[in-house]
């Protein structure tokens, strides 16, 4: 008898499951993502590539090397990066591991940690959690300096192509810094073009362009991608390496 009333209870069921979905309408296509903003990139952003598609390398920019200058070769072969296994932390020479040094643009890019956009009338502000690394982007319609005072993140200017495209020019760096986790070096002629280009609410698209008469033959070009994280907010990170054991990191 229950097992009569179970059948007949799971029967019913069905049947009512069977009507509500063939009362629903089919529908195979995702939800359409939400529009950018206009001119507004505000809020805390992570690196992320998005399926299938390769844009950050996770030490340096491209899979090829870029073609170097004889002076910039030279410089490159005397670094000892830990990202190949060859160095540790005792015989690296990485002057973020070994000096607290600040990793500088566009390197910054290279820690794994979020970053985020707070925008005023006169310039943006990009923060990164990493080591509270702050730059400042002039918009009040400055021109690039062209006798740069030299600093670790460079003099930034920006101006909106459309309403969702962001360009960010920076020169006036030191030769303290590495461009990426691989220790190819730089000169204090880099010139680095950022391209903020918002897809949607959610995704970031940001295009590099580095040029560098004394160390690169050529510009180097890359493309990085990042979301939106609404949920989150910066936390503390400091390259004294009290928040992490560095040789699992490094790894």
């Amino acid at each position: 008898m229950a097992r009569t009333l179970i059948l007949a209870i799971a029967a019913i069921w069905l049947a009512w499951a069977t009507s509500i979905s063939a009362q629903a309408p089919a529908s195979s296509a995702a939800p359409a993502a939400a529009p950018a903003p206009k001119r507004d990139l505000t809020g805390v952003w992570m690196i992320r590539n998005p399926a299938g598609m390769r844009g950050y390398a996770g030490a340096t920019f491209t899979k090829e090397e870029p073609e170097m200058t004889p002076w910039a070769i030279a410089k490159y072969k005397e670094a000892k990066n830990t990202n190949g296994g060859q160095y540790d932390l005792e015989t690296t020479n990485d002057p973020v591991v070994t000096k607290c040094y600040p990793p500088g643009t566009p390197r910054v890019y290279f820690h794994p940690y979020p970053f985020e956009f707070v925008q005023t009338p006169k310039y943006v502000l990009m923060m990164y959690e990493y080591d509270h690394v702050i730059r400042r982007i002039y918009t009040d319609g400055r021109p690039l300096p062209s006798d740069p005072e030299l600093s670790w993140g460079g003099t930034s200017v920006g101006v909106w192509e459309n309403d969702t495209r962001f360009v960010v020019d920076t020169v006036g760096f030191n030769e303290k810094t590495w461009i990426d986790r691989l220790g190819h070096p730089h000169s204090t002629e880099m010139h680095v073009t950022e391209r903020f280009r918002r897809t949607d609410r959610d995704h970031l698209q940001i295009d590099f362009i580095i040029t560098d008469p004394k160390a690169l033959v050529k510009p180097w070009t890359s493309t990085f991608y990042a979301e939106l994280r609404p949920q989150w907010e910066l936390g503390e990170i400091s390259c004294s390496g009290d928040y992490l054991e560095f040789k699992t990191f490094e790894k």
